[in-house]
C-alpha cells in the first residue's frame, strides 16, 4: 500500500509539473479576476459533482477570505441554491441550471469561471452561450484535452490528465494560487 501511495503522489507531482508551461495562462486568468473585481464585477463559479464543490469552496474564499484579512470580494457559486437548481432542472432541464442563473444575475464586466474535468458538460456549454449573449467573460479550468468547452471560453487552463481525481486536485491548487494572487493585488 505504501508503494501505491508513493505512486499516487508521484503521479500528482508529475501532472503538476506538466502545468508549468501554462503558468502564463494561469496568471492571465488571475488578471481577469482582478480586473473583474476591481471594476465592481462578480465572479460566478460553476461546475458539476466534485467541480461543483470546488465552485462553492472557491467562491467562499473570495467572499470570506483566503489567507489575509481584507474586504469581501464579489463571488457566487451557481451550485448552491437547491430550490433554484431543482426548479430549473425540473422546468427547464438540467442543461439550463447555470444558464438561467447567468441570464438573471450576470452582466457585462462580470466573469463566469467554469470547472470541468471533461470539458463536455452541456449545462456548462449552455452557461457559456448565455454569458456570451450578455457580454460576460468566461474562463475555465478543464481536464483531459479541454473538450468542447476549451474553444468556447476566453482563456482555459487544461490539466493534462485523464484521471478525474488528479484534475480536480490540481484545479483546486490552481484556484488557491489565483485567490492568493487576487488578495495580494487587491487587499
Amino acid at each position: 500500500m505504501t508503494d501505491r501511495i508513493r505512486g499516487g503522489l508521484e503521479e500528482l507531482a508529475d501532472t503538476a509539473a506538466a502545468l508549468r508551461g501554462q503558468a502564463d495562462r494561469i496568471e492571465a486568468i488571475g488578471r481577469r479576476y482582478i480586473t473583474t473585481l476591481r471594476g465592481g464585477g462578480t465572479l460566478f463559479f460553476a461546475g458539476n459533482g466534485g467541480s461543483a464543490a470546488h465552485a462553492q469552496h472557491v467562491a467562499t474564499e473570495y467572499v470570506v477570505r483566503f489567507s489575509r484579512a481584507r474586504r469581501p470580494f464579489r463571488a457566487l457559486a451557481l451550485t448552491t441554491d437547491s430550490s433554484l437548481l431543482t426548479a430549473a432542472g425540473n422546468d427547464l432541464g438540467f442543461d439550463r441550471v447555470f444558464a438561467r442563473q447567468i441570464e438573471a444575475l450576470a452582466r457585462p464586466g462580470d466573469l463566469l469561471v467554469l470547472h470541468s474535468t471533461s470539458g463536455a458538460s452541456r449545462n456548462l456549454i449552455a452557461a457559456v452561450e448565455a454569458a456570451r449573449r450578455i457580454g460576460t467573460g468566461v474562463v475555465a479550468l478543464l481536464g483531459r484535452d479541454g473538450g468542447p468547452l476549451a474553444p468556447l471560453v476566453d482563456l482555459a487552463v487544461v490539466v493534462p490528465s485523464d484521471q478525474t481525481s488528479r484534475i480536480q486536485e490540481l484545479h483546486l491548487a490552481i484556484e488557491h494560487l489565483l485567490v492568493d494572487m487576487v488578495e495580494r493585488e487587491l487587499a
